[in-house]
């Protein structure tokens, strides 16, 4: 992946000096400096790291906010828009996470795939202008999906028995998650957070032979907090 990386950005410079130097002799007269040019900082490493990085979901969200600035710069859509286009995007993009959000992320889908191979059990919890609170005391837990919207969800895992890997995607937009881990697992969390965040037990100690929880996490004007 690494290799990628280099080979992409390699081309991309060597495109970039080759068009400098065709202006240099005049074969050309591109303006390197266009309205909106600055946005080619966000647009060129977003789609170079949709390409080649494990984060496909803040690449996304990075090209899109990168192709809109642009859009915006060339007077092809309004800033007027912003505020309207905003909420609609922001909508889609959490969809668009739901659907693909295990896919983008290679060790939470590697832990889901290893979970449905052995036909473990995910549990799902959805709160929509709503809250939910999931108790697994007691309970072997496996996997689950959480899913907050204008609303909040508690998932306490504190006194569950977790006798091997498992993984949570969660997902809060407008919304608050909250997932309470115990100490005697390991953590693993990716995130892609938009005017959001996810905090908590990212960086607890590996502790070895213990199983690992993967969390995969996106707030968008939300939270996700591990506890």
């Amino acid at each position: 992946m690494k290799q990628a990386n280099r080979v992409l950005w390699g081309i991309i410079l060597i495109g970039l000096g080759i068009l400098l130097g065709l202006n240099a002799f005049g074969i050309t007269d591109f303006n390197l400096f266009f309205d909106g040019w600055w946005t080619l900082f966000i647009i060129v490493p977003s789609a170079v790291g949709l390409l080649t990085n494990h984060d496909k979901t803040g690449n996304l969200i990075g090209l899109c906010i990168g192709v809109l600035l642009l859009l915006f710069c060339r007077d092809i859509l309004s800033f007027d828009m912003l505020w309207k286009l905003a909420i609609p995007a922001i909508i889609i993009l959490f969809g668009i996470k739901l659907l693909f959000g295990g896919r983008f992320d290679k060790a939470c889908a590697d832990a889901m795939k290893k979970l449905q191979d052995k036909n473990g059990e995910v549990k799902y919890g959805t709160a929509v202008f709503s809250g939910e609170n999931m108790n697994f005391s007691g309970e072997v837990f496996q996997g689950a999906e959480l899913n907050a919207v204008f609303g909040g969800v508690e998932c306490d895992l504190r006194n569950a028995v977790i006798e091997q890997d498992c993984v949570i995607r969660a997902s809060a937009i407008f919304g608050g998650i909250d997932i309470f881990a115990p100490d005697n697992i390991n953590i693993r969390v990716t995130s892609n957070s938009i005017f959001g965040g996810v905090s908590g037990k990212k960086n607890n100690p590996k502790i070895e032979g213990a199983p690992t929880l993967y969390i995969n996490g996106t707030a968008i004007f939300g939270g996700v907090e591990i506890k």
